[in-house]
C-alpha cells in the first residue's frame, strides 16, 4: 500500500509513536520540512536546500534529488515511489512524495 506525504502537512509530532506505519510517515514530513542544519546535535538531518532561489526547472530535479538521498539515509523504512509538486503560488515548490512503508 503506498501513502502520500506532502511538505506542507501541519499535523502534530507524537513522540514514541507505536503505529510504525505513522511513524514512518511523520518521519518522512519531518524531513521534507526540516532544512539541514536547524537541528542542533543533528546538523545533517533533512534537506540542504540547495534548489532555493532556482527557476523551476532547475529547481525540482535538485530537490527530487535531495528528498530521496535525504530520505533513504534517515528513513530507510520508506521507499519512494513518486515525487511530485504542487504549486499553491507561482515560484513555491510543495513535495508530495508517494512512499511505500516496509515494517
Amino acid at each position: 500500500m503506498s501513502y502520500f506525504v506532502s511538505g506542507e502537512n501541519t499535523d502534530r509530532v507524537v513522540l514514541n509513536e507505536s503505529d510504525p506505519i505513522k511513524s514512518v510517515l511523520q518521519n518522512v514530513r519531518m524531513i521534507l520540512q526540516t532544512r539541514q542544519g536547524t537541528i542542533p546535535l543533528y546538523r545533517n538531518f533533512g534537506l540542504p536546500m540547495k534548489f532555493l532561489d532556482k527557476p523551476a526547472a532547475i529547481a525540482k530535479p535538485l530537490l527530487i534529488a535531495e528528498i530521496r538521498e535525504a530520505i533513504s539515509e534517515f528513513e530507510p523504512r520508506a521507499e519512494i515511489l513518486n515525487v511530485s509538486f504542487k504549486e499553491d503560488e507561482p515560484g513555491r515548490l510543495i513535495p508530495v512524495v508517494e512512499i511505500e512503508v516496509k515494517v
